[in-house]
C-alpha cells in the first residue's frame, strides 16, 4: 500500500495536515469522504502515480489531520476554510496548478477549491456528488429518507453522544469493514466532532456560500469529470446527474459506474483509468 509515497506531516499556516504523496509529472490532489481518511486512494494512487505526482491529505478535522477550533457559524469546518489550506498545502509542496478529484464530501471541498481557486485548478473529478447548494435545492421526503443522516449530524451535541458511545454500530463496520486507519478514526472523540462539524457546516454556511456564487454568476473554469455509482441513488435523488451539474458549469462529462458508493475501493483500476484520460484528454 502506497509504495515509495512519503508520509509526512505540512503546516498551512492554521492547519497541520497529514499528506502522503508520490510518483512523478503532472499533479493530482485526492480528496477522501466521511468518514475516511487519505488511506481510502490505497488501491488508485499507485496506479495514477505512474505518471502524475499524486498527493493524498487527510481533510482537516479528518484522521490525524489537525482539527479546526469549534464556532457558532462553524466556518472554520467550511468547505471555503477547508479548501484554502488545500490550496496552501499544495503551494508547500511546490505545486502552483494541479487536478483534484473529491470523493463524497472531499467532493464538496474539491468543488469549491475550483469554485475560489480558479487559477490553481486544472481539472475537477467529482464522485457520487452533486453541490450542496444543488443538493439542498432540490431536497424533498425521499432526500430526507434516503439521506437523514445529513439532518441528524446537523444537530447540536446528540450525534457525538450517539457515535461515541458505538462508533461500530453507527458505521455497520461489522458488514461494511473499513481499514485500520479509518477504524482508528472513527474511534477517536475529537475526529469525530470534528466530522460532525463538516455536516453542520454543509447545512448553513456551505449552503449560503454556494447559493452566493450561483447568485452571483460564478461558474467552475475548469473541465469536469462526474462519476457516480450504480450503487448510490444520485438518479433517483437528482434526475439527469448532468443537468444539476451544468448550473456549475457548461459542459460537464460524466457517467454512471457499476460500483458501490466507495468507488476508490471497488473499482480502483476503473477509476484509476477514468482519471488519467480525461486529465490526458483536457489538457
Amino acid at each position: 500500500m502506497f509504495s515509495d509515497f512519503t508520509l509526512t506531516r505540512v503546516d498551512t499556516g492554521g492547519a497541520e495536515l497529514r499528506v502522503r504523496f508520490g510518483g512523478s509529472g503532472p499533479p493530482v490532489l485526492l480528496l477522501h469522504g466521511h468518514p475516511r481518511t487519505h488511506t481510502t486512494w490505497r488501491h488508485v494512487a499507485p496506479l495514477l502515480a505512474r505518471d502524475h505526482t499524486v498527493v493524498c491529505p487527510d481533510l482537516p478535522g479528518y484522521g490525524e489531520s489537525s482539527k479546526p477550533p469549534t464556532a457558532p457559524d462553524h466556518e472554520p469546518h467550511s468547505k471555503r476554510a477547508t479548501a484554502r489550506h488545500l490550496a496552501a498545502l499544495m503551494t508547500e509542496l511546490g505545486h502552483d496548478e494541479f487536478a483534484v478529484v473529491g470523493h463524497d464530501r472531499g467532493g464538496y471541498v474539491a468543488t469549491r477549491l475550483a469554485l475560489d481557486h480558479p487559477d490553481r485548478v486544472t481539472h475537477l473529478v467529482a464522485l457520487d456528488v452533486v453541490p450542496i447548494g444543488s443538493v439542498l435545492k432540490r431536497c424533498g421526503a425521499e432526500f430526507a429518507r434516503k439521506w437523514w443522516h445529513w439532518f441528524f449530524l446537523a444537530q447540536p451535541e446528540v450525534p457525538e453522544r450517539v457515535i461515541n458511545a458505538d462508533p461500530d454500530a453507527w458505521y455497520r463496520t461489522a458488514e461494511r469493514p473499513v481499514d485500520e486507519d479509518t477504524l482508528k478514526a472513527m474511534h477517536d472523540p475529537e475526529t469525530v466532532h470534528a466530522m460532525v462539524e463538516d455536516y453542520r457546516a454543509g447545512l448553513g454556511i456551505d449552503r449560503r456560500h454556494d447559493d452566493a456564487d450561483l447568485a452571483a454568476g460564478r461558474r467552475i473554469a475548469c473541465p469536469v469529470l462526474v462519476l457516480w455509482a450504480d450503487g448510490d441513488d444520485l438518479p433517483a435523488l437528482y434526475g439527469d446527474v448532468l443537468e444539476v451539474w451544468r448550473e456549475w458549469t457548461p459542459d460537464p462529462r460524466g457517467r454512471v459506474v457499476r460500483s458501490g458508493h466507495h468507488l476508490a475501493e471497488d473499482v480502483p483500476d476503473e477509476l484509476a483509468a477514468a482519471i488519467r484520460e480525461f486529465v490526458a484528454a483536457s489538457d
